[in-house]
């Protein structure tokens, strides 16, 4: 299992849950900080640049359905 780099970010293991729920995605965008670790500058998707270019196959599927609308 993969450690969080801030506690308060989500697990990475809820990360495709998150994506599939409009309100944590819409609520990271709003307070600009990422759903993984808290880093501020986030995309349509709630992910950061860093914890974005980290995204495997299905979450990167998930996360570009957020940039493209």
């Amino acid at each position: 299992m993969e450690e969080r780099l801030n506690s308060e970010g989500i697990r990475r293991d809820d990360l495709m849950v998150a994506l599939r729920d409009r309100r944590q995605v819409m609520g990271a965008r709003r307070i600009d900080s990422c759903m993984l670790c808290r880093r501020h500058n986030v995309n349509n998707s709630g992910l950061c640049e860093i914890c974005y270019g980290a995204l495997n196959g299905d979450e990167q599927r998930m996360a570009e359905r957020w940039l493209n609308g």
